[in-house]
């Protein structure tokens, strides 16, 4: 998925840096950062795809007033729960400000655990083109008759890179990754991996962070109790009470289980056990999207001297 190069371009070329820190949700991704921008005198870019909507604060876990108030975050709160947002407009926009922030020599730091939407900044969008109605028909019956979960094991056993980054219940990208395949007869993760080397205007060095899963699945369900603690039961029924329920964000982790108890689909008991197990679902499938790529310095969040050392020297050469 991932070509064997820290970066996409030659060394001999000289582009601008980006750094990312990335991991799965609750690994602490953003205390690390904060402390990490500080020292550095970076400036966040958030690469969280709800994070971007104004409203979902308790349930995306969005980095509080007072953590903001210690580094400058940008696109966090940019568009409303009623507005298209995708990972196309999130390239430009973020692109856009790494410029801004790299005519001021300040260093960019991309944090979050969306890898569409950091790989769509860092290497552009793939604009395959590849139409075949007949087929995408034929796909949509099949979800009709039989559910999209069949569908979804047949794009794990064909193209396993791709759906390691799909959520089983994304109907359109899957059916859309089949779609490529039956009518290309190419995966698409392999038409991506040839992209990144097409439009990537950045030198890159990334870190994830890791903790051992006994550990991080403990913080993912006291994290979900957190945010209960919070007012996140609140906050869902603010949010619903205003816009449609089947809107995107409001369909996403949180929101789509705390609604549902709402709506008396579901027992209160049987809202949080989903909330936790769906949460720790969402984080094993990151890490198995990231573990794909080679590019990445794996670092237990303790290791702070260690991360701030590889940013340090990646942005010390551009600086001075």
């Amino acid at each position: 998925m991932f070509p064997k190069t820290e970066n996409c371009r030659p060394k001999s070329v000289l582009f601008p840096p980006v750094a990312v820190l990335t991991g799965p949700t609750g690994v602490g991704k953003t205390a690390l950062a904060i402390h990490l921008a500080q020292e550095l005198g970076a400036q966040i870019v958030n690469a969280d795809s709800l994070q971007v909507y104004r409203e979902l604060d308790i349930g995306t876990a969005k980095p509080t007033w007072e953590e903001r108030s210690l580094v400058p975050h940008h696109l966090l709160d940019v568009v409303f729960p009623d507005q298209d947002f995708d990972a196309a407009t999130y390239s430009q926009w973020g692109r856009r400000i790494i410029a801004e922030l790299h005519s001021r020599g300040i260093p960019p730091l991309v944090v979050g655990g969306t890898g569409l939407y950091i790989r769509a900044l860092l290497y552009g969008i793939l604009a395959d083109g590849v139409q075949d109605e007949a087929v995408r028909q034929a796909l949509r019956e099949e979800a009709a008759s039989g559910g999209l979960e069949p569908l979804y094991e047949r794009l794990c056993r064909q193209d396993p890179q791709t759906a390691a980054r799909l959520h089983p219940h994304d109907e359109f990208r899957i059916l859309r990754a089949l779609e490529v395949m039956a009518a290309s007869g190419r995966k698409m993760s392999e038409q991506q991996q040839e992209h990144r080397f097409a439009d990537c205007p950045y030198q890159i060095r990334k870190i994830a962070l890791s903790r051992p899963r006994e550990e991080l699945y403990a913080r993912i369900d006291t994290r979900v109790e957190a945010m209960l603690a919070q007012g996140l039961v609140a906050e869902v029924q603010d949010l619903w009470r205003r816009y449609p329920s089947h809107l995107k964000p409001l369909q996403s982790l949180g929101y789509r289980h705390i609604g549902g108890y709402i709506q008396g689909d579901s027992t209160w008991e049987e809202a949080v056990a989903g909330l936790k197990r769906d949460t720790r679902r969402y984080a094993k499938r990151q890490l198995t999207w990231l573990r794909a790529d080679p590019e990445i310095h794996w670092l237990e969040p303790s290791r702070y001297e260690s991360a701030l050392e590889l940013l340090g020297d990646f942005f010390a050469s551009w600086q001075g």
